[in-house]
């Protein structure tokens, strides 16, 4: 499969080869060797058409022209009139480098058969009116998202909380907008003049910018409440919650309160599962030594889930001072705290997660920053 975290050479099957160019197939079994590595196939207008990764570079591309005919290896191959491969000392240097170059060039290959993940965040989109929503995956729309989650459909049920305990907006994107604020600019409209799109708004679970109710600075406050919710930074939708349950309470509206109460307990496991996340992507902070081939050891560091740079392992004295500034400045620098995901960030921790979840043994690579400082550091 194509994108998957193993890349195997595909196997040997009694059928007729496929159709491909033969300059390529020679370049290959003259040029490339058996090493880790990342590949690039090439249309014929120079179109990146798949970005692949193997650590066996060589085996892995001649097992492109075994490919049966109608399979999408061999669809692959009849496209691609050129190949280039960058040698990776590593697999799991090569595994994000791969990732990085689909995360840039996006190849029509690798999108088509990209491997659905089960996943969910959520995401504040970027518009004059911004809404909470839940999203399968993060795209470079300008949005921020935070996550990932686990429970797809547990997501979007607490979402909706949020939107209506804060008063955001559902509705489409496409809808018009319009603050209170913004009616002077068009002469004879006035709040009263505009209808509601839905009903959200006489219940009073949205602000309604839809027929200019709120101002611009209210909408954006109730966002930033938003924000810091997800981000483990702040608490307005349960304090929220919490003022609705006791006024309930107080004039014997026990069904209401209850019903208040549930949704107060939703967001707080929510919150909880935020904070559990993000102790799980803190907890991917490390040197993390690897073997190379043919004794290219590397050193990659490893920041909150993301390969922030990668070494050769130091054999000597200046070497171990230069890697050890070096790590100074990665796990010394300062980070603004929890906040949203770009596209390539969360990307990038789902994939450093997955890769030690799969081989929980290269954990025993791993050292916490300061023990590789206090061992290694030269006097």
């Amino acid at each position: 499969m194509f994108g998957t975290l193993e890349s195997k050479p595909l196997p040997l099957i009694a059928v007729s080869s496929t159709p491909a160019n033969p300059e390529v197939r020679a370049r290959v079994r003259a040029d490339a060797e058996n090493r880790p590595g990342v590949y690039r196939m090439w249309g014929p207008g120079d179109e990146l058409l798949y970005v692949g990764k193997s650590v066996r570079v060589r085996s892995r591309l001649l097992s492109y022209f075994r490919a049966p005919k109608g399979e999408k290896p061999g669809e692959l191959i009849r496209e691609t009139a050129h190949i280039d491969w960058d040698y990776v000392p590593d697999e799991f240097g090569a595994l994000v480098r791969e990732m990085r170059l689909i995360q840039r060039h996006r190849p029509k290959y690798n999108v088509q058969h990209k491997r659905k993940r089960a996943y969910a965040f959520v995401k504040i989109t970027r518009e004059p009116a911004p809404r909470v929503v839940p999203a399968g995956r993060v795209t470079d729309d300008g949005s921020t998202y935070y996550g990932p989650f686990p429970r797809v459909g547990r997501v979007a049920h607490t979402i909706r909380d949020i939107a209506h305990v804060l008063g955001l907006r559902d509705c489409p994107g496409s809808t018009p907008v319009i603050f209170d604020d913004q009616l002077d600019i068009f002469a004879g409209r006035a709040p009263l003049e505009r209808s509601p799109a839905c009903l959200r708004a006489d219940l009073g679970t949205c602000l309604a910018p839809c027929c200019g109710r709120p101002t611009s600075r209210a909408y954006d406050e109730r966002v930033r409440h938003a924000r810091r919710f997800l981000e483990g930074r702040g608490a307005a939708p349960l304090t929220i919650l919490q003022e609705k349950m006791r006024e309930a309470a107080a004039r014997h509206d026990f069904e209401y309160a209850a019903l208040v109460r549930d949704r107060l307990e939703r967001l707080r496991i929510f919150q909880q599962e935020l904070t559990a996340f993000r102790g799980r992507v803190d907890a991917l902070t490390f040197v993390y030594r690897v073997p190379g081939h043919a004794g290219n050891d590397r050193v990659h560091l490893i920041r909150g889930g993301r390969l922030r740079d990668t070494l050769p392992h130091p054999k000597t004295r200046d070497a171990r001072r230069r890697v050890a500034a070096r790590i100074d400045a990665v796990f010394g620098a300062f980070e603004p705290g929890p906040g949203g995901l770009s596209p390539h960030e969360a990307a990038e921790i789902l994939l450093v997660a997955r890769w030690f979840r799969l081989k929980p043994d290269e954990l025993k690579r791993t050292r916490a920053p300061e023990d590789w400082l206090a061992a290694k550091r030269p006097a």
